[in-house]
């Protein structure tokens, strides 16, 4: 099984979720065929440079991976493609940076062996799902045909946090998701989320698609506060000088229950925050070398 990062930019923040990701991978190295971080900044990888493969990409192909469109995420899309072509007969996992692997591995690549598909979590049929921008997409979609594949009810939208690919046609799967991912912004449906859909329908048309949650934690609903645990843990490192297989160790007493994976927060909450803040704004601000 070959990772596959996606992560460009000068957030650091997304680059040390990246690192953190990688190295909870590296401590099961048994079922690993390599690493691949396809990424702007290849800087930020300098600490793992012997355990990953760089995959440089600048504005130029990044503009050309959007397609025609000018898409944004079809980029992951695309990225699993180069890399598939760079690696035949080997079955692919595509993280986000914000996940880690708490579970088994080598489950993992038994599944991707045998034949099935991953993606982090099946969210609900597409018809069934809730949130105004699902309820527009299965309205704009609901019995025609993207890529070949006529969309009904039992078509499901699956988080793509993690999407594992098996080696047996690998190419027609990443194939076909690309081709319903352009048909559906051809025929202007809502964007947001016309990647993930795509992944989800074409590796559930071409294998049988299975959850990879039990083995992969995904914390984009907290990451503030996955950032804080994981900046310390790196922050440690970084003072000690801790060499990967030192880091590698110290995970071992890592607290991966510490902080939720998910906490579902409603808006009024969010609301309520801003308004705090309007009402009752800071009442002195200082710079260093100002005076007050």
């Amino acid at each position: 099984m070959h990772l596959v990062y996606l992560v460009f930019g000068t957030n650091v923040r997304n680059h040390f979720q990246a690192n953190f990701s990688m190295l909870t991978f590296l401590r099961q190295p048994m079922a690993l065929d390599g690493i691949t971080v396809v990424t702007d900044a290849p800087d930020f990888y300098r600490h793992l440079a012997g355990h990953v493969s760089i995959l440089p990409v600048d504005e130029a192909r990044l503009k050309e991976w959007k397609g025609e469109f000018d898409f944004f995420w079809r980029i992951k899309i695309k990225a699993l493609e180069e890399v598939a072509r760079q690696r035949p007969g080997v079955a692919l996992l595509y993280l986000d940076s914000d996940t880690f692997l708490h579970g088994s591995l080598p489950a993992l690549q038994a599944g991707l062996s045998s034949g099935q598909a991953f993606m982090h979590e099946r969210e609900g049929a597409l018809a069934e799902l809730r949130s105004k921008t699902e309820q527009r997409m299965w309205e704009q979609v609901k019995g025609k045909t993207f890529g070949g594949v006529r969309l009904h009810e039992r078509h499901a939208m699956w988080n793509a946090g993690a999407v594992g690919i098996p080696a047996d046609k690998a190419g027609q799967a990443i194939a076909l998701a690309l081709s319903i991912c352009d048909d559906l912004s051809r025929q202007q449906v809502t964007p947001r989320l016309i990647e993930q859909f795509a992944l989800s329908v074409a590796l559930d048309e071409t294998y049988s698609l299975q959850a990879a949650r039990q083995h992969i934690g995904h914390y984009w609903s907290t990451k503030d506060e996955w950032n804080e645990h994981i900046a310390a843990f790196l922050l440690e490192s970084h003072l000690q000088q801790r060499s990967v297989a030192e880091e590698l160790t110290a995970l071992a007493q890592f607290d991966f229950r510490a902080v939720p994976v998910k906490k579902v927060l409603k808006n009024t909450r969010w609301r309520l925050y801003r308004l705090v803040d309007r009402i009752f704004p800071p009442r002195q601000i200082v710079y260093a070398g100002e005076q007050e």
